[in-house]
């Protein structure tokens, strides 16, 4: 219970809708639909600006959605850049690697679950 409760809070201000600016960012990434490896956060400062200040952390083992620790990073993130809304994504939207650093060209070589797939729906691209 104690160590859920950054969790919690989290997904709580985010479902609160716009609060006020600054605005945390978090998003999830992953292999496939079902396992989450990589979570980005970002502060977008006023309205009309680009996430600045972003952060991620990355596991390979399971599912960083159940890693408490790292949502009390992310909290703590928040609160020390005073984060009045939080925007988090409800589910994974796409491969754990960053085109351009990672890899070159349309899909990750490492992913092919998501080769021709949409990142926001998970459904294949007709």
């Amino acid at each position: 219970m104690f160590k859920e409760r950054h969790f919690k809070r989290l997904n709580k201000k985010a479902k609160k809708g716009l609060r006020g600016w600054p605005v945390g960012t978090i998003a999830f990434y992953g292999p496939n639909l079902d396992q989450a490896t990589k979570v980005a956060v970002g502060i977008v400062p006023f309205e009309g600006a680009g996430a600045e200040d972003m952060r991620n952390w990355q596991t390979q083992d399971g599912d960083i959605r159940a890693d408490l620790e790292v949502f009390r990073e992310i909290a703590e993130f928040f609160e020390a850049r005073e984060v009045r809304t939080v925007a988090m994504t409800d589910r994974i939207i796409g491969c754990p690697h960053q085109e351009g650093i990672d890899y070159e060209g349309e899909w990750c070589p490492a992913c092919d679950f998501w080769r021709g797939r949409d990142r926001f729906t998970g459904k294949m691209i007709p």
